[in-house]
């Protein structure tokens, strides 16, 4: 199995291609970090490549250079992402920070379902999986540019998997809670104690939790999910 993991130098990403590595994959990083995407790709004895998921010439190339190294991809997943800086609120956000949020989430997100339904659809098969948050599902008050990045990502997967079915091609989403990495660990204690006192399980998510429910999706044994959310969000929602 060859994947391709963006966004994959650190965090959950970081997670994701270890776990698709320890499940047998041969793992392609891509990262605009090119030293991040380096070290991952060096403990899953995978590639590093350099990729600025919102420019869609960059996902191509990269998924290029992926199928160069390593051969026709099986498995792509859509996690890069950037941190939304503070609680900005509606008010005070800038049209630059809406816009970058959005280019980052979902440009990126359709960049590499394109790039990687392009390569799948030939051959019938292949699993896509879009990384998504329960700020999409419930939207998270302060962050406007996240919860509506993410909440696209959402639609577009819904629409884009009952497309691309019938090619044989899974689209799937997984919208995790408050997750415990190291961009998280940044947050101001009094919001992270916040968070935490949100999930009933009383604990932030760990990247290995998220990146399990990414394996799952792209295995056979979810060959009948077809466009569905699976949130691991310690039941701060249910749906």
């Amino acid at each position: 199995m060859i994947a391709v993991v963006t966004g994959g130098g650190s965090g959950i990403g970081e997670a994701i291609c270890l776990r698709l590595a320890r499940d047998g994959a041969s793992v392609a990083v891509l990262d605009v970090d090119l030293d991040a995407a380096r070290l991952t790709a060096e403990l899953v004895g995978g590639i590093a490549v350099e990729a600025d998921v919102s420019e869609s010439a960059s996902v191509d190339a990269a998924l290029g250079q992926a199928e160069a190294d390593l051969g026709p991809v099986d498995v792509w997943v859509n996690n890069a992402g950037i941190q939304a800086s503070g609680e900005a609120g509606l008010m005070r956000l800038a049209d630059d920070e809406w816009r970058r949020m959005l280019a980052v989430h979902l440009d990126g997100t359709f960049h590499g379902t394109r790039a990687a339904a392009r390569s799948m659809a030939p051959r019938g098969a292949g699993s896509i999986v879009n990384i998504a948050s329960v700020c999409g599902i419930e939207g998270c008050t302060g962050y406007p540019h996240y919860s509506a990045a993410k909440a696209g990502i959402l639609g577009f997967t819904r629409a884009v998997a009952k497309e691309l079915a019938v090619q044989g091609i899974r689209v799937n989403a997984v919208a995790p809670g408050f997750v415990d990495t190291a961009a998280s660990q940044a947050i101001d204690s009094p919001l992270r104690q916040a968070q935490r006192e949100r999930t009933p399980l009383g604990r932030f998510g760990r990247p290995e939790e998220i990146a399990a429910t990414v394996a799952f999706l792209a295995s056979e044994d979810a060959a009948f999910f077809v466009g569905e959310t699976l949130s691991p969000n310690g039941g701060i929602v249910t749906v």
